[in-house]
């Protein structure tokens, strides 16, 4: 079996740095690379093109296969003024549908629509977007740093929405409606500008939905029937996270960023799998050199067919 170096920081040329044939899932990996302009990429084990679509916007997010072999893609809507100082960086707007040869088979669009957008088998498309808080409703919102809020004094809080195939709103939940301020503070280091910042929404195999709340570090499952909040992180588990699922044992696989982590002096991210009945963390994975691992702004994990973990340090 070949040696492969286990510490991130020296692992940071580009293009294939390593690989264990013996061990590593036989599989193919897609990205989008998000200072591209719209190119997205099918690579090997040995890390060749096999390949590569064109698509008319620059990703706003994730890229993902569909069960008929079409591509699930978030783009950039282009033209959108900013509605706040950090909307450019994560906002999206057009959820297509491609097929191999790059055309556009089907495409809805939302402004207003960012992070993350689900794309299911059957055409539905589950994902984040934003409406405006002002007045009392704004400065209900907890937390944050003083003064710092959008223009107009606006606090932007998060909408989850599922359209059909025909762009049909067939479900909507609301954080204003549903999320205790006083249990979801934003951090103190974060703008006031938005909350509590949706970053992923996943369907679970019972229906319900759950979120990523990056802002106020909490992985939270919500009920499609009612919109209440059937469970959450203990607080303190994650910190800045992104992308949580679903394991077949019914655990949760998170990317915990580790930006602001309570009660270390040096930041580091980790891979973490939270068992929902009591709360624990039942696995974790880091660096061997906690602060070598260390992606503040985003990152993923998969958990692959033959027990591995893909993790994205980005």
């Amino acid at each position: 079996m070949p040696t492969i170096d286990q510490n991130s920081r020296r692992r940071r040329p580009v293009g294939l740095i390593a690989l264990d044939e013996t061990a590593a899932f036989e599989g193919y990996t897609l990205y989008a690379p998000l200072t591209g302009t719209g190119e997205v990429y099918l690579i090997d084990l040995h890390g060749r093109t096999v390949h590569r679509w064109n698509l008319p916007y620059r990703p706003g997010r994730h890229a993902r296969l569909l069960g008929d072999g079409t591509l699930a893609y978030n783009g950039v809507l282009p033209g959108e003024r900013a509605l706040f100082p950090m909307w450019h960086k994560y906002r999206g707007g057009v959820m297509l549908r491609a097929a191999p040869d790059g055309t556009v088979l089907r495409e809805h669009r939302d402004p207003l629509q960012h992070h993350d957008a689900h794309h299911l088998d059957d055409g539905r498309v589950l994902y984040t977007a934003l409406e405006p808080l002002t007045g009392a409703e704004a400065a209900e919102v907890r937390g944050g740093v003083p003064g710092s809020e959008a223009e107009g004094d606006t606090v932007w809080a998060d909408t989850i929405k599922e359209v059909g195939p025909d762009g049909e709103l067939l479900w909507s939940w609301r954080a204003s409606e549903h999320l205790d301020r006083a249990a979801y503070p934003l951090h103190e280091a974060y703008a006031r500008e938005h909350w509590p910042l949706i970053n992923s929404v996943t369907p679970l195999r019972d229906g319900n939905i759950l979120a990523s709340l990056r802002s106020v570090s909490a992985v939270v499952i919500i009920s499609r029937e009612t919109g209440e909040i059937l469970w959450r992180s203990r607080p303190g588990a994650v910190s800045q996270q992104h992308a949580p699922t679903e394991l077949e044992d019914g655990r949760l696989l998170v990317f915990d960023n580790g930006v602001f982590r309570p009660g270390h002096d040096v930041p580091y991210s980790r891979v973490i799998e939270i068992d929902r009945a009591g709360g624990e963390i039942a696995w974790e994975y880091h660096d061997p050199a906690r602060e070598f691992f260390f992606a503040p702004f985003m990152g993923s994990a998969q958990r692959l067919p033959n027990g591995n973990t893909l993790v994205t340090d980005s």
